[in-house]
C-alpha cells in the first residue's frame, strides 16, 4: 500500500503520524486544526517555553514562589501560545499559499491542497486572535501593550524569506516575544533579564530553525526562497556552534542578573538548567546530518526537550 493511501484523508505530509487531529477530531474541524498546526505541536512548545522561562525566573527573582497569579499566568501562556501559534501559522499559510504549492513537503497543507479557502482561513485567523486577545486582557496593562506590539513581528515574518537570507531572525523575534510579555505580566515592568532571555531565545531559534530549514533547501533554491540553511550550507555546523554559545551565554547572564540577590541554591539550579540546555543542543549537533531531512525534522522536534530543561530548573528555583 502506498504511503498516501496509508495516511488519513487530508493529512499534512510532515504531521506527526497518528496525531489526535487525524484520529479524533470531527472531520469538519480537521482542515482548520491543520491550519493551526494542532497536528504538529512542536511549534506551540517553541512559542510557549520562553514564556515559562520568564515567568519562573521572575518568580524566583521576586522570591514570592508560585501562587494563584503565577498558576494563571502559566495556564494563560499555554492557551495563548496555542492560539497565537495557530493564528500565526494561518497567516503564514495564507501569505505562502503559492510557495507552499511548489514545495513537496508543504503542498499538502490545507490551503494549497484545497481543504480550506483563503476566506475561510481569514475568518479562522480572526477567531483565534480574538480568543487570544481575551486571555491577554486578564494580564496587567504593560503586558497587554506588549502583547499587542507583538503583532508586528507576526505580520512581518512570512515575508522575510522573500527579502533576507536571515528569515529565522524574524521568526525568533516573534516566537520569543513571550519572554518579554510574561516577565512583564509577572513583575509589572520590563526588565533586563527578560531582554537577555529574549535575545537568547532568538539565538536558540536560529539554531533549531536552521536545522528545520535544511529539509527544504533544494526546493527553496529552485523557487528562490531564502533561509539560513541555504546561506550557511556546508558551514552550518560552525554557525550552529555560535548560536549554541550565544544561547547559553545570554540565558546564563539573564539568570545571574535576575538571581544575583537570591539564594545560592536557587542560583545554582537556574544556571544548571541553562547548562543542561547547552548540552542538549550539543547533542543535536553531534546527531545532525543536514542532507537527511528525516534527521533534521527529528532534531527540530527534539527542541521541545531542549527548552523544557531550563523551564523546569527555573520552576524549581522559584519554589525554593
Amino acid at each position: 500500500m502506498s504511503e498516501t493511501r496509508e495516511r488519513p484523508e487530508g493529512q499534512v505530509a510532515d504531521a506527526v503520524r497518528g496525531n489526535w487531529v487525524d484520529r479524533l477530531a470531527p472531520a469538519v474541524t480537521r482542515p482548520y486544526l491543520r491550519l493551526s498546526r494542532a497536528d504538529r505541536p512542536i511549534g506551540t512548545w517553541l512559542l510557549l517555553l520562553p514564556c515559562w522561562w520568564a515567568l519562573f525566573l521572575a518568580a524566583a527573582a521576586g522570591g514570592s514562589g508560585i501562587g494563584t497569579n503565577e498558576l494563571w499566568l502559566f495556564a494563560g501562556a499555554a492557551m495563548g501560545a496555542f492560539l497565537m501559534r495557530g493564528a500565526g501559522c494561518t497567516w503564514n499559510d495564507i501569505t505562502d499559499r503559492d510557495i507552499d504549492a511548489a514545495v513537496a513537503r508543504t503542498r499538502s497543507r490545507p490551503i494549497p491542497s484545497g481543504q480550506v479557502s483563503v476566506k475561510q482561513a481569514l475568518l479562522w485567523l480572526v477567531a483565534q486572535s480574538l480568543v487570544a486577545f481575551a486571555i491577554l486582557l486578564t494580564f496587567n496593562l504593560s503586558a497587554i501593550v506588549l502583547g499587542i506590539a507583538s503583532l508586528a513581528t507576526v505580520a512581518i515574518y512570512p515575508f522575510a524569506k522573500r527579502f533576507t537570507w536571515w528569515p529565522q531572525v524574524f521568526l525568533g523575534l516573534a516566537f520569543n516575544w513571550g519572554a518579554l510579555l510574561l516577565w512583564t505580566a509577572q513583575t509589572g515592568q520590563l526588565g533586563w533579564p527578560a531582554v537577555l532571555l529574549y535575545l537568547g531565545g532568538i539565538s536558540w531559534t536560529l539554531f533549531y530553525d536552521t536545522i528545520y530549514a535544511h529539509q527544504d533547501r533544494e526546493d527553496d533554491a529552485l523557487i528562490g526562497v531564502k533561509s539560513t540553511a541555504r546561506l550557511f550550507a556546508q558551514n552550518t555546523r560552525a554557525w550552529l556552534r555560535v548560536f549554541l554559545i550565544a544561547t547559553v551565554g545570554l540565558l546564563g547572564l539573564a539568570v545571574l542578573l535576575a538571581l544575583g540577590d537570591a539564594s545560592i541554591l536557587a542560583l545554582v539550579l537556574a544556571v544548571a538548567g541553562v547548562w543542561g540546555m547547552g548540552w542538549h543542543m550539543l547533542w543535536q549537533l553531534q546527531q545532525l546530518d543536514i542532507d537527511d531531512p528525516a534527521t533534521c525534522l527529528r532534531l527540530f522536534r527534539a527542541n521541545r526537550d531542549t527548552g523544557l530543561i531550563p523551564a523546569l530548573f527555573f520552576a524549581v528555583a522559584a519554589l525554593l
